[in-house]
């Protein structure tokens, strides 16, 4: 009977959702009321008294406002233009250069922001109308941007990633440097991808004229963006070293990502403050949805549907990789439709007790959904990226248009995805290195 009333509040929450009641509440709505009906009044209410404490007090936590400020001071500052004007120097040239360039800047920027709508954002006013200016087809341009935009959920700082090892309990710190390599390699096979398209059909990308660039032009532009590889370097190696905690390493960088821009005149003091405020109000919304995601757990553990799922599972495989690849399939389904937070938090209660009880590696397991669901931002009919080019665009590239570019990058991403799940090591080598 309790894996019946679960698998029924499981319904009465995607009806819910359904009617875009915040995910927040919706969550907290079901998980105290099926501990109510299970349990009665007092669990319910001991449940609802310390579950928002317990987990709002939890240490690994810290770390998400940190990196949401450093988001946050990263995207008021500009930084993408300067990251991308070196970036286009560079490898403009190429078949494709702009778009290249766009790849690598948007990977950079990623490494100091951690959000990818912000990336998106950003090299959706900076990079896409030198693009169409250029004579870039606007598919490419448009879809390269929107793409290079989930690598921001890889390339550490992840507030995804730090969610994901709060509720698996796994390391923060080990789970934020396992997304170094895939960000790495995705940003890569985009490029590659880019080039050998736009090298068979030259008339994607026209080449730019950048004759009189020489060797010294390109030293000089990296004068400008060195901090921001150092503040990168810097955020990663002190985890990956076990130098500082992720909460350190983020408050870090969240600090000299301020002195930055405040050296280059880029952020005020009005500026800081509206990074301070963004801060607030995003952490404060992902508090919300990770107490109801809690309650959400416990409810569902006080039914018995993860065991019942998990059973259910097993009577179909228990091979890793397929299990894995079921999950894809379901985070795949419901990227279309749900934001990436609201995914994770309602799956984890669920996913977890599946991946212990099968001894699934759950930092190879964190990584391939956090990846999938990047993918979501891209797919139709929601495609959170994809919007957000359009609208950076002030719709004057259509979503067809954008959906059609990046068809091409969700090409890629199969084979990056194959490449994750086939060779873990791409994986778990990082965090295997780490001390501690």
């Amino acid at each position: 009977m309790s894996v019946e009333t679960g698998l029924f509040a499981l319904a009465i929450l995607t009806g819910l959702l359904a009617l875009r009641v915040p995910i927040g509440i919706a969550l907290i709505a079901v998980g105290a009321g099926g501990i109510l009906y299970l349990r009665g009044f007092g669990p319910a209410f001991g449940m609802l008294r310390s579950v928002p404490f317990d987990f709002t007090a939890h240490w690994t936590l810290s770390a998400v406002p940190m990196f949401v400020l450093m988001s946050a001071i990263a995207s008021h500052s500009g930084l993408t233009r300067d990251l991308y004007a070196s970036m286009r120097l560079w490898f403009g040239r190429l078949p494709g250069g702009l778009a290249i360039a766009t790849s690598f800047a948007g990977a950079g920027f990623a490494a100091i922001c951690g959000s990818s709508l912000a990336t998106t954002a950003a090299m959706g006013r900076i990079a896409v109308p030198e693009m169409v200016r250029a004579g870039y087809d606007k598919g490419l341009a448009a879809g390269c941007a929107a793409a290079v935009g989930t690598v921001g959920a890889l390339i550490p700082p992840s507030i995804l990633m730090v969610l994901y090892a709060l509720f698996a309990q796994v390391s923060v710190g080990k789970m934020l440097v396992a997304g170094l390599l895939p960000g790495l390699l995705t940003t890569v096979a985009y490029a590659v991808m880019i080039g050998v398209r736009c090298h068979l059909r030259p008339e994607l990308a026209p080449k730019v004229d950048l004759s009189g660039v020489t060797l010294r032009d390109k030293a000089i532009s990296l004068r400008r963006i060195w901090p921001v590889g150092l503040i990168a370097a810097m955020v990663v190696g002190v985890i990956y070293g076990g130098i500082a905690t992720a909460t350190e390493a983020g408050a870090i960088g969240a600090v000299a990502t301020a002195l930055l821009a405040f050296s280059q005149r880029t952020l005020d003091r009005r500026g800081l403050m509206q990074c301070a405020n963004e801060t607030v109000v995003t952490t404060a919304t992902l508090l919300l949805i990770g107490i109801g995601a809690t309650l959400l757990a416990q409810f569902l553990a006080l039914s018995g549907v993860p065991r019942f799922l998990s059973g259910a599972l097993q009577d179909v495989t228990t091979n890793h990789v397929a299990v894995i690849l079921i999950c894809c399939l379901i985070y795949l389904v419901m990227g279309a439709f749900l934001d990436t937070i609201g995914i994770m938090l309602l799956t984890l209660p669920i996913l977890i007790p599946i991946f212990r009880e099968l001894g699934i590696n759950e930092i190879w397991a964190g990584v391939i959904l956090v990846k999938m669901l990047e993918i979501g931002l891209l797919t139709p009919p929601l495609g959170m990226n994809v919007f957000v080019m359009n609208r950076v665009s002030g719709d004057s590239i259509k979503l067809g248009t954008i959906f059609r570019g990046v068809s091409w990058f969700l090409l890629v991403e199969i084979v990056v995805m194959a490449l994750l799940i086939f060779i873990p090591a791409i994986i778990l080598f990082l965090p295997s290195m780490m001390i501690g």
